[in-house]
């Protein structure tokens, strides 16, 4: 069965990110067609890029080996985003770079939330998976503060919602088990 990650972008104090996550999870978990697990950025400190640009096998600190464990255990990735300040939080972007071969031949989809849904956000980490190789789903699923957030702070998704998530969810699946023979050790 399909591993699929949902990472939590955000380690900020009052991060709207848990509640997203979490019902990412909760929707994801009713369908029994993959594994599902949050991958917190708050669970894996990472200083700012303090390794150099060294393959797998040679990642000099433990946690980073960590980190890079957990990310190859996954074969797609569901990316939970706050947009700030028209971009993607430098936590996420950091946990991104600090590793290459561990995201490549991967799905990823993005559940994004902020101002304007987070979407430019999005249009930024496409172009970062697309240079990591990952295969970024169509599917979206756009969360503005405004509407989707009580008092810009509790989250109440519409029914809508779901359905996009849903899609999000099957293409990241299917792309998932396309791309696994890309993923074979043998390949590496």
């Amino acid at each position: 069965m399909m591993r699929i990650g949902i990472v939590l972008g955000s380690t900020r104090p009052g991060r709207r990110g848990e509640q997203v996550a979490r019902w990412v999870l909760e929707v994801a978990k009713g369908r029994g067609d993959a594994d599902f697990e949050v991958v917190d950025l708050l669970d894996h400190p990472l200083p700012h890029v303090d390794e150099p640009p060294v393959s797998a096998e040679r990642h000099r600190h433990e946690r980073t080996r960590e980190w890079a464990a957990t990310v190859a255990s996954f074969d797609g990735f569901v990316m939970v985003t706050p947009e700030y300040n028209h971009s993607i939080p430098g936590v996420l972007k950091n946990a991104i770079d600090l590793l290459h071969a561990e995201w490549n031949d991967k799905a990823i989809g993005f559940v994004s939330y902020g101002g304007v849904g987070g979407a430019r956000a999005v249009e930024q980490l496409r172009l970062v998976c697309g240079a990591l190789r990952m295969a970024d789903v169509a599917g979206q699923v756009t969360l503005s503060l405004q509407t989707e957030f009580e008092n810009y702070v509790t989250f109440k998704p519409g029914e809508h919602n779901v359905t996009a998530l849903n899609t999000l969810l099957d293409q990241v699946i299917s792309w998932s088990a396309a791309l696994r023979p890309l993923r074979a050790p043998s390949r590496r």
